[in-house]
């Protein structure tokens, strides 16, 4: 029987535990003897090789014998090997195979051999179980090919890896000195920044000496200054006095002149005199011929005197004729006039006992009311004067005036104070002001208020559209305060809302108040301060260059699809606005300059009239649902019908909260079947963006 036939693993019953006998074998050594045979028992039943939990045999082969391991010293020889020449195994049953333990025997001496001396790499340590694996391969001449493939798969690994290590030591060696470079330039550089900031100070050092030193100089300056001052104006008194002096000399002198000139004249005519024979005879002539002018022009006289040249007799034809066909008109004018005249007397006397009336009525209310005010006395409250009231005060109303000298008093007061009072914790004062002891004034700036302003409006926006409701901005502010501040944030909600609340005249800034407050929807407050966000992105739509200008027309067409329901006067009002604030030289418009805005939000006069259409558009609309409705006394039912009648197309959502609000009736509250007055219901619709359904509402 063939050696790799008796290396065969025997087959294993399933589940039992068993396994078959496997036949004696022997095996020769490389010298083709036959060495002892060492025979092993057939076991029955091994119990200590069979694995209990998955219940198949142990992986380990039967004890084989005469196994001969060549050209290396096998752990396991023959000589090793206990067995008696019955073939039956002279220990007792073991819980490892024996072939196992001898290996393990032999690497741990080979382990602790190289464990005893120093410096080992490894390499070394690696080569002990390289031996033993080699022997495993040779006495499993079954899994040879497969182990050996294992193995060698294993080695060419092992050997890429060393090789790729080998290549990476330089870049180790590379990197460890470019990190030493490196830490050094670093230290170089903190060294020469040291060096750096110790000059500046010195410099700084040296610099203030010679600051003290100069204001040290100054009074003595300023002395010398104002007497050298006084020399200058002696000095220019005296050259004064010498100029007045030479321009007298210079008139003399000039005078001298002119009298020699006239003498010396007078003594060249006497010298060209002519001759009296000669002037005797041209007199005689002259005589001769004036005679003889005088006989022809008195023949003319007597022939054509009363002869009129044609071309002015027909022009003087030409403009009687005129004359009387104008006097023809002015004749019928005469007639049509002197009715007017006296329709006109009878429209004088009815204006007369107008005039009489209303005079009276004026006279008793200037003796029954006060007197207009002189606001021109208030330009003396303003730091820079008559010129900073001219400028604040030019084109505004009385009402506009009044809320300009309320701001600027407010300013002035704000800023005198250094606390505020605390409003106290009750429920009737708004959240962000819940505090009962005094709050310190941060004295914020318009630039400053302005732009915490476009913070919260961008952060609650973005919150709102996440969470896909409208939430109060005074609970959202003391949050974002709190969040931002920490424990300033109730200095900040105080110092921003008097703030806003002083700012009349900046609409962005006090209509940030009026929502604080609840005086305001949100919804009209971001409709009417971010009414041109819409058409700047139409006119960025019809911009296909991109060059941030359109032509005149362009941007008319583009006006007239934004806003269709403005008439042609507003877009006029527009344009004209557009030119007088960019003043183009030529027909193209660079519309983004329209759209600019200060550091304390101020926006330009093209943003300020669109603003203002929109709140008289929206006036008009109030005003128009007023005369509609015409009660003292109005019904929830009614104000639905007016709206109806006014807007055809409006939805129904839009149309409840519009009478929700304007009766100032919430979800949880039930609908309110009872009038309400005219005036306190227009005072809640104020509040709310009510306006035109349709293109309209893309504004």
């Amino acid at each position: 029987m063939e050696p790799d036939e008796l290396n065969v693993r025997p087959p294993i019953l399933p589940r039992t535990g068993l396994q078959f006998p496997e036949i004696p074998t022997s095996r020769s050594d490389q010298g083709g003897e036959m060495s002892d045979v060492c025979s092993i028992a057939q076991p029955k039943i091994y119990t200590n090789l069979v694995n209990s939990a998955i219940g198949n045999l142990s992986t380990w082969p039967a004890y084989g014998a005469g196994q001969t391991i060549f050209q290396k010293e096998n752990p396991c020889a023959e000589s090793d090997i206990l067995c008696n020449r019955s073939g039956k195994r002279t220990g007792s049953t073991v819980s490892k195979p024996r072939y196992l333990e001898q290996l393990e025997s032999y690497l741990r001496r080979e382990l602790q051999s190289l464990d005893s001396a120093k410096g080992i790499s490894q390499e070394l340590r690696l080569q002990p179980y390289r031996d033993v694996f080699d022997y495993f391969i040779e006495d499993f001449k079954t899994y040879k090919p497969l182990l050996c493939a294992i193995k060698n798969e294993y080695e060419v690994t092992l050997a890429h890896q060393r090789e790729q290590i080998r290549s990476l030591e330089p870049l180790k060696a590379m990197l460890v000195s470019v990190s030493e470079r490196c830490d050094k330039k670093i230290q170089e550089i903190y060294e020469k920044e040291r060096l750096e900031v110790r000059a500046l100070k010195m410099e700084k050092h040296n610099l203030l000496k010679v600051i003290d030193k100069l204001k040290e100089e100054k009074p003595t300056l300023q002395a010398q200054v104002s007497k050298l001052q006084e020399e200058m104006e002696k000095v220019y008194l005296m050259y004064r006095n010498e100029c007045d002096a030479r321009k007298l000399l210079i008139s003399d002198i000039n005078e001298l002149k002119h009298q020699q000139e006239g003498i010396r004249l007078s003594q060249d005519h006497k010298e060209q005199e002519e001759d009296p024979v000669t002037l005797s005879v041209a007199l005689r002539m002259a005589r001769n011929d004036l005679t003889k002018t005088q006989v022809l022009l008195n023949t003319l006289k007597a022939d054509y005197g009363d002869v009129v040249p044609r071309r002015d007799f027909e022009n003087q034809e030409k403009n009687l004729a005129t004359c009387v066909e104008k006097i023809e008109l002015l004749q019928k004018d005469l007639f049509q006039l002197q009715s007017e005249h006296k329709s006109l007397l009878e429209i004088n006397q009815q204006v007369v006992q107008q005039r009489d009336s209303l005079c009276m009525e004026v006279d008793d209310l200037q003796t029954n009311r006060t007197p207009r005010p002189i606001l021109e006395k208030c330009e003396d409250i303003f730091p820079e004067g008559f010129q900073r009231w001219s400028e604040l005060s030019d084109g505004k109303s009385s009402d506009q005036l009044v809320d300009l000298l309320l701001t600027e008093l407010g300013t002035i007061i704000l800023k005198e104070k250094d606390f505020f009072p605390g409003m106290g914790i009750g429920e009737n004062v708004p959240i962000h002001l819940r505090h009962d002891r005094p709050v310190k004034n941060l004295r914020l700036s318009l630039k400053e208020v302005y732009c915490m302003i476009q913070e919260i409006w961008n952060e609650k926006l973005a919150i709102d559209h996440q969470k896909g409701r409208q939430s109060s901005l005074s609970e959202f502010l003391i949050n974002y305060l709190q969040k931002k501040f920490g424990e300033e944030s109730t200095e900040w909600s105080y110092s921003l809302h008097q703030t806003c609340r002083i700012q009349l005249i900046n609409g962005q800034i006090h209509s940030f108040y009026k929502v604080l407050m609840g005086q305001m929807d949100e919804d009209l407050y971001h409709s009417l301060f971010n009414v041109h966000t819409y058409l700047l992105k139409e006119l960025t739509t019809a911009d296909c260059p991109n060059s941030g200008s359109l032509t005149q027309e362009q941007f008319r067409l583009q006006l007239r699809k934004v806003f269709p329901f403005k008439s042609s006067d507003e877009i006029q009002e527009l344009l004209d606005t557009a030119d007088s604030q960019l003043k183009p030289e030529g027909e193209n418009i660079n519309y983004k300059s329209l759209f600019s805005e200060d550091e304390e939000g101020n926006a330009s006069n093209f943003i300020v009239k669109l603003r203002k259409q929109f709140a008289a558009q929206r006036m008009q609309y109030l005003n128009e649902l007023r005369n509609k409705l015409g009660k003292n006394y109005v019904k929830p039912e009614e104000l639905k019908a007016a709206f109806l009648s006014m807007d055809p197309v409006i939805d129904d959502k839009t149309l409840d909260r519009y009478v929700s609000q304007a009766f100032q009736v919430t979800k949880d509250q039930p609908e309110v079947t009872k009038s309400l007055s005219l005036k306190q219901l227009f005072h809640n619709l104020e509040a709310v963006n009510i306006r035109m359904s349709g293109p309209a509402a893309l504004v």
